[in-house]
């Protein structure tokens, strides 16, 4: 018995890793998150069954029916993958996910996904890191509304000089830059919001700090805080092809 989880990457199917597309080829179970592309499924035989368990902002109550739902199909002797936004292991719940097969005796192989926190950026002409303007990167949740969460020091980073990925944030933004600035980050510091990075809907804003909370974008958005957020390399070498 062996259920996979599958990165599906950030939006793009293209972004898809070889040996998920060869895990959905031969699928005869999928059960799938919201922000998957969905011609991803186009990949699966016909006759499989296809199980959308997709949650919306404040759903996160319905994960202890995933997990049910994700041992019953793991026991069920069919080749099972669990196909989930980005990485399964990147604010996805995969571990959750796999520490519930393993403890009920189902094998879980992992197959890592393109995460959105570095897609989405790379999309937006945006290298996390640089080696002349920044040489860490840091990537949190800012999920629920409340910035303050278990595990999120805003106050350090607040103090730090790298690049800030804020992942779900989109509903925190003004009291992440509140608290970010208060710890001491500019109100200068360049922010890039990229919407649906990836993507063919993709949209890209940037402002300062002080007025990320007047960014009006939607879920899933990424935010990038930092100097390499002032960069777009890709408009860059358009530019020079010119």
């Amino acid at each position: 018995m062996t259920v996979a989880l599958v990165g599906a990457g950030p939006g793009d199917p293209g972004l898809l890793t070889m040996r998920g597309a060869e895990l959905l080829r031969a699928a005869e179970v999928v059960i799938y998150d919201r922000l998957i592309a969905i011609e991803l499924l186009d990949l699966v035989p016909d006759g499989a069954e296809l199980i959308d368990v997709g949650k919306g902002p404040g759903q996160s109550g319905i994960q202890a029916d995933i997990n049910d739902l994700l041992v019953a199909h793991g026991r069920s002797g069919r080749r099972v993958v669990r196909l989930k936004g980005g990485d399964p292991f990147v604010f996805g719940r995969g571990g959750e996910e796999a520490e519930v097969l393993r403890q009920a005796g189902i094998e879980v192989e992992v197959v890592p996904g393109v995460s959105s926190a570095f897609a989405a950026p790379a999309a937006a002409g945006i290298p996390v890191t640089h080696r002349t303007v920044s040489t860490s990167v840091t990537v949190v949740t800012g999920h629920h509304g409340d910035p303050v969460l278990p595990g999120v020091d805003w106050d350090l980073l607040g103090r730090l000089e790298g690049t800030l990925v804020v992942l779900m944030g989109m509903a925190a933004r003004a009291t992440i830059a509140e608290r970010l600035m208060a710890a001491g980050r500019s109100g200068d510091t360049p922010v890039a919001v990229v919407h649906w990075g990836t993507t063919e809907r993709q949209r890209v804003v940037r402002a300062p700090l002080r007025d990320l909370a007047t960014v009006d974008l939607p879920a899933p958005s990424v935010i990038v805080i930092g100097a390499v957020a002032g960069l777009d390399v890709t408009a860059a070498a358009a530019a020079a092809g010119e």
